[in-house]
């Protein structure tokens, strides 16, 4: 039985750390590899990025499996949370084996952050190692191919998108192969993801199972966010990330290339994308349990499932984000401006 996210891809798991309220509203989400990690590879193509770790991914370079990537909030600041996650990788002796003693380990903890510091009301309210550590535990406990909370919680919670709350979605698809490609997106954009004529999602329109609103609906939506506008600081740095994980047994080249494309996911929900302060990345995972054929040609597959499923986690993410009106700014969502539909 799959439920739509990435945890369907076998071994993979997700847990989030949210902090809200006091001035918070930020937090962090870890995907946490397999026992034994995963080949694992990224993509950056936003101007502005903040990332950790990134270098050690490239296929010249001598890492070859990762065993958890994080997502986080707090700009730069942020990324102290990869500190957290480590060092609770280090106690369960996973990592890069650096001695013959099993503890010697040096886990790699690729991370990358999303813009939202001072949405909750406080510019110091980020997260740090002790948001890692709670979102890497969380992850350990949840049960195989467990559901994957979305919306805004772990770096989805303070997630802007365009004009409207951002958040954290997730999704999935099974090749005829049997290979599994799936996605979790944190949208924080500061494109829109909605169409400016109809109130459509950009991310349904190209998948071509849009409901439009009804044009009252789309003015009363508009008035609302006009109206919101003037507690709205428009963000000056915003970031969408992804990760995309599979089961099949991608090299660090072809992870890399899955990261790549997957790009053309972020591109056909969110307009524009990849601009000089956005820090977009997005980041593949392939725990290799299925084997591809000889046939030069059968990574197509895989590689347009994985834009596929990145903007349903975009859809997604966006569909499930509650309106935040608090000391930060207000930003409805997109549900209470056009319904669940």
């Amino acid at each position: 039985m799959t439920v739509d996210a990435i945890t369907d891809v076998a071994g993979v798991r997700v847990g989030h750390a949210t902090r809200s309220g006091d001035g918070w509203l930020t937090g962090t989400t870890v995907v946490l590899a397999p026992d034994g990690g995963a080949v694992v590879a990224v993509d950056v193509r936003g101007g502005g990025p903040g990332t950790k770790e990134t270098d050690a991914l490239d296929p010249r370079n001598v890492v070859t499996r990762v065993d958890a990537v994080v997502l986080t909030g707090g700009s730069a600041y942020g990324l102290d949370a990869a500190s957290g996650v480590m060092a609770w990788l280090e106690e369960q002796r996973r990592g890069v084996r650096v001695g013959a003693d099993p503890a010697h380990v040096v886990p790699v903890v690729p991370a990358a952050c999303v813009f939202d510091l001072g949405r909750g009301g406080d510019f110091r309210a980020r997260p740090d190692a002790g948001t890692g550590r709670a979102a890497v535990e969380a992850a350990a406990d949840t049960a195989p191919g467990a559901r994957v909370p979305e919306g805004c919680v772990g770096a989805g919670a303070g997630a802007v998108a365009g004009r409207v709350k951002g958040g954290v979605g997730t999704a999935s698809t099974v090749l005829d192969s049997g290979i599994t490609v799936a996605a979790l997106a944190v949208v924080n954009a500061a494109g829109s993801v909605i169409e400016p004529g109809t109130g459509a999602l950009y991310g349904e329109l190209c998948q071509g199972r849009v409901e439009y609103p009804a044009e009252s609906v789309h003015e009363a939506a508009r008035r609302r966010l006009d109206e919101a506008a003037v507690r709205m600081v428009p963000p000056p740095l915003n970031t969408t990330l992804a990760v995309v994980a599979t089961d099949a047994n991608l090299s660090k080249a072809q992870a890399q290339k899955l990261a790549g494309t997957a790009h053309d996911g972020i591109a056909r929900a969110i307009r524009p994308v990849h601009l000089l302060h956005d820090g977009d990345t997005v980041f593949a995972l392939a725990t290799g349990a299925r084997s591809l054929t000889e046939h030069p040609l059968e990574l197509n597959g895989i590689l347009a499932a994985g834009a596929d499923v990145v903007t349903r986690a975009i859809v997604r993410g966006v569909r499930a984000a509650e309106s935040v009106d608090g000391p930060g700014g207000t930003w409805p969502s997109y549900r209470e401006l056009y319904g669940a539909r």
